[in-house]
């Protein structure tokens, strides 16, 4: 069970709280996706996902040759209101990063 003390050190790094909160928006994402968005490299994104996967904050499925990463439907409703305010919180900057995700070129088809 997750307890909030690991909650918020998972999120504390903002890599890991942007790429929660466009995965939150976006419904499910994958790493080529966050590195065109978040403009990040690969490793680091893999890595912060690995964390988040750790932390029972995202899960994530294997489609073809993209894993896709989505918020875990397990997430006490405690952190989703959390993620809920600081979505609202941080408007401006996830607006941005789906502006470089709608002009990434070649974006995977999740569905």
């Amino acid at each position: 069970m997750l307890r909030p003390a690991q909650f918020f050190k998972c999120l504390s790094d903002e890599t890991r709280l942007a790429a929660t909160l466009l995965i939150k928006q976006e419904g499910e994402l994958c790493v080529c996706e966050l590195v065109t968005a978040l403009e990040d490299s690969q490793p680091k994104i893999s890595r912060h996902l690995a964390q988040l996967r750790n932390c029972e904050i995202l899960d994530d499925a294997r489609r073809g040759q993209w894993v896709y990463y989505a918020i875990s439907p397990a997430l006490p409703y405690w952190a989703r209101d959390i993620l809920n305010a600081a979505t609202e919180g941080n408007a401006a900057q996830l607006k941005t990063f789906k502006a470089n995700l709608a002009a990434m070129k070649n974006r995977p088809q999740c569905c």
